[in-house]
């Protein structure tokens, strides 16, 4: 079993920034991918950015040049970091974390950015 713990949402104004947290109740070198995700209301959840074991980061073309996932191997806490944000960054952003064979996500967290 694996848990996550999102926190760091919040409300922005366009142009500004914030740092999402995902807390992980396992050592990060024991997960294959971590992985931020969001869904807007009435859309379907869509990746945002991930990080695999070796440090190798994507990210959807949306938020490329914005937003930077990172982690901290010693608080197994990984980080999304969201620069210049626009009112379609509005969502509930979830964390997830492929443990083996299985995909355990987090509780989500509200980021909104008025137009």
């Amino acid at each position: 079993q694996v848990q996550l713990v999102e926190s760091g949402g919040g409300l922005v104004q366009a142009g500004g920034s914030l740092r999402l947290s995902c807390a992980i109740s396992r050592r990060l070198f024991d997960i294959n991918v971590v992985g931020w995700h969001r869904q807007a209301p009435g859309k379907s959840r869509d990746w945002v950015a991930r990080m695999f074991s070796s440090g190798t980061t994507t990210y959807a073309d949306s938020v490329k040049g914005r937003f930077t996932i990172s982690r901290e191997n010693a608080k197994n806490t990984v980080y999304l970091q969201m620069n210049n944000l626009k009112a379609e960054d509005t969502a509930v952003y979830y964390c997830s974390a492929l443990y083996g064979l299985t995909s355990y996500w987090g509780q989500g967290t509200q980021v909104t950015v008025p137009s």
